[in-house]
């Protein structure tokens, strides 16, 4: 994923006021290294300068690693990891017809890349949509939108797919409604992709989590039917041109969503359609790998029309909690050398001996939705023992910039927890971005940019 095609991007300010004083205390004490405020200035990450990893190892110190929370799980709930109006910014995307009443893009699961193409930069973002009238990505959303921007900071337009789409919408590069535009060898949307309806919900079907990646000079799209779906899962689909299109679904993906149905999600899934969710893209060389939540992964067949068939998708070998949470949103990242493996994971508050604990467990009040990470030497691990990368910046990608800077996506989670309270509604689900710091080839962390 960190490749010349596939690298990532972002960076600048962020609108999270009244932060400050609404962070949880968890009942163990958790207290970071000591250092002098010159040893602090001089600790900063080699996106600083723009320098390589490599390069930066032999110039600069590094900010030290926190000595992690007991017992393992505990969650890090300290300010100093929260994306800030001093580490992170909300992009300045290009405003649809349906925005202008809020006045921003309402976004969940925010990705964001940076990509070389033609010898210069080229910065992506898309997200889970909602439609005008809803209060949510569901039971129906209308599809897919991506955004393109020279840099980070902008200016972000929607992709250009009026030469092929005249009347729809906009940058919205795929949508349920495409089916029309189904031909022989070539399918857009599958019978299972469809919208359907009910008596209980009425219309149903959306598409969820969406990344895009570009490898081997082709862009392709990974995203997810939700929980309303006829099934539900991961799928790919493959552009025919640029950046924004026209996408055609890859062959694996015609009759169902990767990898084996089972039994998950709410209860009115039917039976059967329920498939592993949120998948993403990793790419290294001429080789790529799909990854899906929880702790799956398989290789892509040469031709990327499809994974390569196994009887069992392989597992990352990884450092559970316990016990182990739902986790969602895992995403493979290479730095330095290095896997990170990241997830999405709820901050659940409880009652422990007449205090209040911070932790990552099944049970508990849901707080912050959490980005949690894993370092390993491989791909397919061993991950090291979990920690706390962000506060909030749950279902999030990370990325590098086109001078080396290193970020993280945020949305702030507007279901539960801290940024479901409505006096915060009108900072939630955004498309943010926050800067990352890395701990240097001894520490080998990723946090989000801390003040200490």
């Amino acid at each position: 994923m960190n490749e010349p095609e596939n690298r990532t991007t972002i960076g600048r300010r962020t609108l999270l006021a009244g932060a400050a004083g609404t962070v949880g205390v968890s009942v163990l004490s958790m207290t970071a290294a000591g250092t002098t405020p010159a040893q602090a200035a001089a600790a900063r990450p080699a996106e600083a300068t723009g320098a390589r990893p490599a390069e930066a190892a032999a110039t600069r110190a590094y900010p030290p690693n926190w000595p992690a929370p007991v017992p393992y799980g505990v969650a890090d709930t300290r300010e100093d990891l929260w994306p800030r109006e001093d580490n992170s910014f909300v992009l300045p995307l290009e405003l649809r017809p349906r925005d202008k009443e809020l006045g921003r893009v309402w976004m969940r699961d925010t990705y964001v890349n940076c990509f070389r193409v033609n010898g210069r930069p080229l910065y992506v973002a898309t997200g889970t949509s909602r439609v005008p009238g809803l209060t949510a990505a569901g039971p129906w959303n209308d599809g897919i939108f991506v955004w393109t921007a020279p840099s980070l900071h902008g200016p972000w337009r929607l992709a250009d797919t009026t030469r092929f789409r005249p009347r729809a919408e906009r940058g919205k590069v795929w949508s349920p409604e495409f089916v029309g535009e189904n031909r022989p060898g070539r399918t857009v949307v599958a019978p299972w992709q469809e919208y359907w309806y009910d008596d209980e919900f009425g219309k149903r079907g959306q598409a969820w989590a969406p990344e895009l990646h570009r490898f081997r000079g082709k862009w392709y799209l990974v995203a997810c039917m939700g929980d309303h779906s006829r099934k539900v899962g991961s799928f790919v689909l493959v552009s025919d041109g640029g950046v924004a299109g026209p996408y055609r679904l890859v062959k694996g993906n015609l009759d169902k969503p990767f990898g084996d149905s089972f039994i998950g999600g709410p209860s009115f899934i039917e039976p059967g359609a329920y498939h592993h969710i949120d998948g993403s893209i990793y790419t290294e060389g001429r080789d790529a790998w799909l990854v899906l939540h929880n702790h799956l992964y398989a290789k892509f067949r040469d031709d990327m029309e499809d994974i390569v068939p196994t009887t069992n998708l392989p597992l990352f070998k990884q450092t559970p909690y316990a016990p182990e949470p739902y986790l969602e949103g895992a995403y493979v990242f290479k730095y330095g050398g290095k896997y990170y493996l990241v997830h999405a994971a709820w901050d659940r508050e409880s009652a422990v001996e007449g205090s209040t604990r911070n932790a990552y467990t099944p049970n508990g009040t849901q707080y912050q939705y959490d980005a949690v990470v894993a370092v390993a030497d491989r791909f397919e691990g061993p991950y090291s023992p979990r920690w706390t990368a962000g506060v909030g910046a749950g279902h999030n990608n990370f990325f590098e910039d086109h001078k080396g800077g290193v970020w993280s996506t945020f949305f702030r989670n507007p279901a539960f927890g801290h940024w479901a309270d409505p006096s915060r509604a009108s900072d939630a689900a955004v498309p943010g971005v926050a800067r990352l710091e890395w701990t240097g080839p001894k520490g080998n962390r990723l946090y989000v940019r801390r003040q200490s």
